[in-house]
């Protein structure tokens, strides 16, 4: 996925607001923005969401 830079005018409170809640879900402030966005895109029907988890199992030889 390619990530587009964008500048963004947002009041302080709610950018302290939105700040505190990434602290409490361990999120970065622009995570958190992207998360709150894609959240009410979903709600609102205008994107489905759609995640895949890529996990690669990977032996460990023990003589390593």
């Amino acid at each position: 996925m390619t990530k587009k830079a964008f500048p963004l005018r947002i009041s302080a409170d709610v950018l302290a607001a939105i700040q505190r809640w990434a602290d409490d879900d361990l999120r970065s402030l622009n995570a958190q923005i992207e998360y709150v966005l894609r959240d009410a895109l979903v709600k609102q029907g205008r994107v489905k969401l759609v995640q895949k988890v890529l996990t690669e199992v990977v032996d460990k030889d023990p003589a390593d």
